[in-house]
């Protein structure tokens, strides 16, 4: 539609009312076959008054958010004054990304209004066009405007539980606050010898002094901290397929954020890693939390893709990388035979120097087609290669979990609670560094 003035609906019903007037007229009195071209002309005279009559546009201007997180909802802002104040409606032309069909729509009954958006991706999202349009006192036109808009909006990795209160009792429950301190009694760092006090774990009574004091003596200890953690993301095309709205890489990159930020609130160092058939984003590691927002910029980079991973490639190279041992946490999926012997074969040559925590979603599309009711033999088909598919899942799991990786199978809504368990429960026992 261009821009300029245009019948609206009301102007359309009337032209069709007219219709039968004319024949009526037409019929019963030939001589006034004229007045049915005038009544035509008369009402496109009543539009280009309305039109007339509109009002103009003042002034307009367009409010992005410079940041968005991805699945979570944000709005974009218009202001617009005509003037002669009336409803207006308002549509906006973006990137697909942030809103279905790249189309947003919103209507103004004052000077501003807030249209709502969820991305679906992250990506640099242009906003590129604004149409504006509304109609006269007679309601028989409508005045239409387009605006160029110069914005965008980035779309970052959401860390929404990183504000939820849950997380807040996380830390605290897990003794993990904003200040460092030593924290004795967890861990398997040795920190000092303390009088054995009822209560205490038995298994801590160190024989040999307490023989040689005649006295009971426990050994204390000291959790580990700076500790190297790696987040690898795979982000081949298996982890591009969606899961509830979200694709498997963004579940996955929340995840790995929070782990990230319980991470360095305990003293560790994170860096990320991702790869597909190279690899895309290589950070330095970073030990404060205000260094969180440079991890969540990278991930953000993270970009989709629709080739195979190369496991060989990528942890090949990440293992040259790291001096220390550290605990390497990848995210995949596997879809088939071939490239999951691939990814085993690769994370198995990674067991000998550093400690592997495997992360993955549960395929709940899956689990659906196996334990649906069968009432047909396309029903049958489907449900026993769901199975077959399940039962093959199932055994690359037993394999990992056989090589010595701690692996971490969820839903969508809870691989990060349990992401963090498994994370806790390593370093407790100080099985990382």
């Amino acid at each position: 539609m261009r821009p300029g003035v245009a019948p609206a609906p009301r102007c359309v019903l009337a032209l069709v009312a007219l219709g039968p007037v004319a024949l009526v007229l037409a019929g019963f009195v030939p001589g006034l076959w004229i007045a049915s071209p005038l009544l035509g002309l008369l009402l496109l005279a009543l539009v280009l008054v309305d039109g007339a009559l509109a009002g103009r546009l003042e002034d307009v201007h367009v409010t992005a958010p410079a940041q968005a997180e991805i699945g979570q909802s944000a709005a974009i802002t218009i202001r617009a004054r005509l003037s002669r104040p009336a409803p207006m409606e308002a549509a906006l032309a973006l990137d697909p990304r942030l809103a279905p069909g790249g189309k947003l729509s919103a209507t103004l009954t004052g000077e501003e209004t807030q249209a709502p958006f969820t991305p679906g991706r992250r990506c640099h999202g242009a906003i590129d066009t604004l149409w504006l349009r509304w109609r006269g006192p007679l309601g028989l036109a409508m005045r239409i405007e387009r605006r160029e808009v110069d914005a965008s909006v980035r779309v970052l990795p959401s860390v929404a539980a990183l504000r939820g209160p849950a997380m807040q009792v996380y830390l605290r429950d897990a003794s993990l606050g904003l200040i460092a301190r030593r924290l004795r009694g967890e861990g398997q760092m040795f920190e000092t010898l303390t009088e054995y006090q009822p209560g205490m774990d038995r298994r801590r009574i160190d024989w040999k002094v307490s023989a040689r004091h005649a006295h009971l003596y426990a050994k204390e200890y000291e959790v580990e901290r700076n500790n190297p953690i790696v987040l690898a993301m795979d982000c081949g095309a298996a982890m591009c397929e969606p899961v509830a709205g979200l694709p498997r890489l963004d579940r996955a990159v929340s995840a790995a954020l929070q782990m990230a930020w319980v991470a360095l609130k305990g003293g560790d160092r994170v860096a990320l890693f991702g790869f597909a058939a190279q690899v895309i984003v290589s950070t330095p590691f970073v030990a404060d939390t205000r260094d969180f927002h440079a991890l969540r910029s990278a991930a953000a980079d993270l970009d989709y893709t629709t080739r195979e991973a190369n496991f060989t490639l990528a942890l090949s190279t990440l293992a040259q990388q790291l001096a220390r041992r550290s605990l390497i946490v990848v995210f995949s999926e596997f879809a088939d035979p071939t490239g999951a012997e691939l990814m085993i074969e690769s994370i198995g040559r990674l067991i000998a120097r550093h400690r592997v925590l495997f992360v993955c979603l549960r395929d709940e599309e899956l689990e659906t087609l196996a334990e649906g009711e069968v009432v047909d033999m396309e029903a049958l088909g489907g449900s026993v290669a769901a199975s077959a598919l399940l039962r093959q899942r199932a055994w690359v799991l037993m394999r990992l979990r056989a090589m010595g990786v701690d692996v971490v199978e969820a839903a969508h809504d809870a691989v990060g609670a349990r992401l963090l368990d498994a994370y806790m429960a390593i370093r407790s026992r100080g099985g990382i560094g």
